[in-house]
């Protein structure tokens, strides 16, 4: 049986490469992004919307996922407190917060009712340490991290696997500017364990695995995928 994936973020990125690995390996793909579509190959939908926006909608798009990979998210320019406003806060957190939480109640009644469905939500080495962000960007992952292990134990008894990914240095277009003259890749690829950025495609390997149904004995996992950065 054919399985379907709704994938947020799904224009670059971590979220381009889940989609085409999932493609790849005969899922039905509905990706959502604010950007414009992709040029993916397969069964593919796309459906350009702003998330921190009205989604009910979305449900006549996509409506009845088995997996739910919450990939959008935004950084913070590596702010301190000081110099993050409150209209700061509040756009960082209704992307990487809210726009999942939501995305989550629109879902989880229907898998709740089917005993059976996959949420994996994008954390990050943020969720856990100081550094991989700024004030908002670090808070917001924290803030991420704990949903996602509340969601696992809450609803672990009626089929719903949850699970978290936390990427460490990812070479995307959001990080662009590290490559750029001056920008901090040199100084991340060195710090890093292993000596160079994760790939986007890395990402979506642990993606599909996790989605695949096989880690029936996982719950609430937040998977560190970072080069080695947390082991320091």
């Amino acid at each position: 049986m054919t399985k379907t994936v709704l994938v947020t973020g799904v224009s670059s990125g971590i979220g381009l490469a889940q989609a085409q690995l999932f493609l790849e390996n005969g899922w039905t793909v509905y990706g959502v992004d604010c950007a414009l579509a992709p040029d993916l190959q397969g069964d593919f939908h796309f459906l350009q919307l702003d998330l921190t926006g009205e989604v009910a909608g979305l449900v006549d798009f996509c409506p009845c996922p088995d997996v739910l990979c919450l990939t959008a998210g935004v950084l913070d320019d590596y702010k301190p407190h000081l110099e993050t406003t409150e209209a700061d806060m509040a756009r960082i957190f209704a992307t990487n917060v809210f726009s999942v939480t939501r995305l989550v109640s629109l879902y989880l009644p229907q898998m709740v009712a089917r005993q059976s469905g996959i949420i994996i939500t994008m954390c990050s080495i943020a969720s856990f340490l100081a550094g991989g962000g700024g004030s908002a960007y670090t808070a917001s992952k924290h803030a991420l991290a704990g949903f996602t292990k509340q969601l696992a134990l809450d609803y672990a008894r009626d089929g719903v696997q949850v699970f978290g990914i936390a990427p460490g240095a990812v070479q995307t277009a959001m990080t662009q500017a590290d490559f750029e003259p001056g920008g901090l890749a040199s100084w991340v690829a060195d710090q890093t364990p292993i000596g160079r950025y994760t790939q986007p495609l890395e990402i979506a390997e642990l993606t599909l695995f996790l989605a695949s149904g096989k880690a029936q004995s996982m719950q609430g996992e937040i998977v560190r995928i970072d080069g080695g950065w947390g082991l320091k």
